[in-house]
């Protein structure tokens, strides 16, 4: 599927400003969709939404259809009766610029219960009538998600193999007690996901009024202590205590000697053939209720991803596994029809997987960090693209432009000295530069460019450095934390960000 010329930012919520210890769906948000208007922009990505399990990576969620209760607003709850200002008056001073996630769990978790215990004791029948027809809509995954998050309560945290014997093999005596004893915790956590919901619907409604498309991510594994695979046992190659044969990863390369041990089980891929692929389906109908263009993760793990056994600690011992990625978009497309897909393809990419995405017609990634490794040949080079790609200055799981730029070899970096000097002495003749303003350079070169859609991330929007990266691949600490400060937004950057949107054909304000 072809996109209309387009630009625009990617920001997770969470990163946004605000007193609670964490972005959300409150003003500031709304804030920022107004900044992205104004600044000509059409698109806002952002990662996955769903909640956050043991390091608190968006791509290791409890649900891969559940919302991030942590992205609810308070201030809004205040809107609408739920909480009261005093509610709020004892709430911790939280930094500004990090996210501690321990610490804002803990708040947010006593706010929603107060708000809880409020609609509880409602006489309000409109807010009630809209609870329960969102438990309706949602029955098909909701109920099994409150009651799993219930019983991971009950049970300390732990992993969903490591509870009760009954709860874990699904016992249908076993989960109508407990739903019958924890009535009031399970129907907590649906409110929950129900003010999740309410709040994100209608912000996207807001982006969407002012032109704003927003683009979600759907990583292509979940997580093993989700849901999705203790609801689901028979889709996953899993033992007979639930837990997993084979778990997927990347085999070792250039940047790891022993690749990348991710741990997320692996699909019973003939199990979902013979159903028609129906969780599959479900998974991506959902998420396109919440967003309007998806970015699937990891793409060519749909055509062979590296399975490596479960008990292993690196993942040198591996192999190659196929995978039925014509069969699942076939499936899709006959279901849900043809969809705004962006094909995450980067990484070494054999010619199968170019195949399967161009058969369909989804958009590849550039990187133009990426662009300086080798030569003039180099696909992320902006003269190499074409029209049905999306270009990013860096992702999520890159250093920022200013940061890449100033790089030192063995700070964190996979580049040695030389190979940093190289492709910085090649940016800098590329993009006709002194480095001044590498960031600015960088976010001219894809706006530039031919490809339909260019997306920049925040951190270079704002200039900013290393202390401002998302992620760090491969590393257990310090990630998806990142916040920007109040007021970074200046109107300098609005206007500047602008006219290069409308210079280059991609801004909303130059749309018929």
């Amino acid at each position: 599927m072809s996109f209309a010329r387009s630009s625009g930012i990617l920001l997770h919520p969470t990163s946004l400003p605000g007193p609670f210890g964490i972005g959300d769906l409150g003003d500031e948000a709304y804030r920022f969709a107004d900044f992205l208007s104004a600044s000509g922009q059409n698109l806002w990505q952002v990662l996955p939404l769903g909640p956050t399990g043991y390091g608190d990576s968006p791509y290791a969620c409890y649900s891969a259809f559940a919302g991030n209760t942590l992205l609810i607003s308070p201030d809004h709850l205040v809107k609408i009766g739920l909480l009261t200002t005093a509610d709020l008056s004892g709430a911790p001073v939280f930094a500004a610029t990090q996210v501690e996630f321990d610490r804002v769990h803990k708040f947010k978790d006593e706010v929603l219960r107060k708000a809880y215990d409020r609609f509880a004791a409602t006489t309000d029948t409109e807010l009630r009538r809209d609870f329960e027809v969102f438990c309706e809509s949602h029955a098909s995954w909701l109920d099994d998600y409150a009651l799993f998050r219930t019983l991971k309560d009950q049970h300390g945290g732990k992993s969903w193999t490591d509870w009760d014997e009954p709860f874990v093999r699904r016992d249908a005596g076993g989960l109508a007690r407990a739903r019958a004893a924890l009535h009031s915790e399970v129907e907590a956590q649906k409110f929950y996901q129900f003010l999740f919901f309410k709040q994100w619907s209608e912000l996207k409604a807001y982006c969407n009024q002012r032109g704003i498309s927003l683009i979600g991510d759907i990583p292509i594994f979940v997580a093993h202590d989700s849901s999705d695979v203790w609801t689901n046992p028979d889709q996953f190659k899993l033992d007979q205590d639930g837990r997993p044969l084979v778990v997927a990863g990347v085999p070792p390369d250039y940047f790891s000697t022993t690749g990348q041990l991710w741990g997320n089980p692996l699909y019973k891929w003939e199990r979902m053939i013979v159903d028609g692929f129906k969780w599959w389906i479900k998974r991506v109908q959902a998420t396109l209720q919440t967003v309007d263009i998806l970015r699937i993760d990891h793409f060519r793990g749909f055509v062979a991803c590296w399975e490596i056994p479960g008990g292993d600690q690196t993942a040198e011992r591996g192999r190659w596994a196929d995978a039925p990625g014509r069969e699942l978009f076939i499936a899709i497309r006959n279901a849900l029809g043809q969809l705004p897909i962006i094909a995450e393809d980067l990484g070494v990419i054999t010619p199968e997987v170019e195949k399967l995405r161009d058969d369909f017609g989804f958009p590849g990634m550039r990187i133009l960090q990426f662009a300086f490794s080798s030569d003039p040949t180099n696909q992320d080079l902006p003269h190499n693209y074409h029209a049905n790609v999306v270009v990013y200055t860096g992702t999520h799981d890159n250093d920022t432009a200013v940061g890449w730029f100033h790089s030192i070899a063995g700070e964190g970096s996979t580049r040695d000295a030389e190979q940093i000097e190289r492709e910085r002495v090649f940016g800098l003749k590329y993009l006709n530069t002194t480095g001044k303003e590498i960031h600015w350079d960088f976010i001219r070169a894809v706006l530039g460019s031919c490809a339909n859609t260019a997306v920049v991330p925040l951190q270079d929007v704002l200039g900013l450095g290393t202390e401002a990266r998302m992620n760090l691949p491969n590393s257990t600490s310090g990630n998806w934390s990142w916040r920007f400060k109040t007021g970074a937004l200046t109107n300098e950057i609005q206007v500047r960000l602008r006219e290069l949107s409308e210079l280059y054909g991609r801004s909303n304000l130059t749309r018929d």
